[in-house]
């Protein structure tokens, strides 16, 4: 069993397999994931300038880089079950290789329209090769579209720090989707909300097609969520992640 839930690590392994996503519920508690929401704030705030963080109209909806923003997050994120659960998936060479941070503040609200998650962060993307593509440099950090292995061998964490309703823009997911490489899936199959309690953590395969609609007119409430991408193994052909945090052992897990 994994620490507390009531499925087996084979039952969560299984339907990641089969879906590309789950919920773990309950991983953070009230408090806990006020914390996380107070400590990038502060984080932010020190730093208003930082091109990692795009704001509009004084709201500020995302940031990159958020390991050199908030350095916690390099360990916030260690509680079962999931350092349990990304062990168990990726192995022990597994470390955590970029965070990002998302919000949709009801005055500033946004959506996404339907893809998959194919770049990851690189210390130089000027290598040469074909197993990488599509250089770019997103905040100063030089990006690439990861070729397939690396990318299903990697798993994204998704902390919730607010409730998500259909009122604010819930993730949309079709499942099964990660089943089919980088193309995106026949339209066949219907997408699934994603409706979470604060301090819930989705995860997800990156070749799960997803999307998100503009929160409901009228709505107060935000959807505040720390954004974090694990790989399972360095990268080939002498490409380096631009971070990596080794995961921890299992006695390091906090309660």
């Amino acid at each position: 069993m994994i620490a507390g839930m009531a499925v087996s690590l084979e039952e969560c392994r299984q339907k990641l397999e089969v879906q590309g996503f789950l919920v773990l519920p309950g991983v953070f508690d009230a408090a806990e994931a006020d914390g996380i929401r107070t400590g990038l704030q502060t984080a932010f705030a020190a730093q208003p300038q930082a091109t990692a963080i795009r704001a509009q109209g004084g709201s500020l909806y995302a940031a990159r880089n958020v390991l050199s923003l908030w350095p916690e997050t390099a360990t916030v994120w260690r509680r079962a079950p999931l350092l349990e659960f990304v062990r168990a998936i990726l192995g022990e060479q597994a470390g955590l290789v970029r965070g990002l941070y998302f919000d949709k503040p009801p005055e500033r609200t946004w959506a996404l329209p339907w893809h998959k998650d194919l770049t990851i962060a690189v210390k130089d993307n000027r290598l040469a090769g074909r197993s990488f593509n599509k250089p770019t440099t997103k905040a100063g950090v030089p990006h690439v579209e990861a070729p397939l292995e690396v990318l299903q061998n990697m798993l994204t964490a998704r902390i919730h720090l607010d409730d998500v309703t259909e009122e604010n823009g819930p993730l949309r997911v079709i499942p099964g989707s990660h089943r089919f490489g980088k193309v995106m899936p026949p339209g066949d199959v219907s997408p699934v909300s994603i409706l979470v309690s604060t301090g819930d953590v989705l995860v997800m395969q990156p070749l799960l097609a997803h999307a998100s609609n503009h929160s409901q007119p009228g709505t107060v409430r935000h959807r505040r969520i720390l954004h974090l991408e694990f790989a399972g193994a360095p990268l080939p052909d002498g490409y380096e992640w631009h971070d990596f945090h080794a995961v921890a052992p299992t006695s390091d897990v906090l309660e």
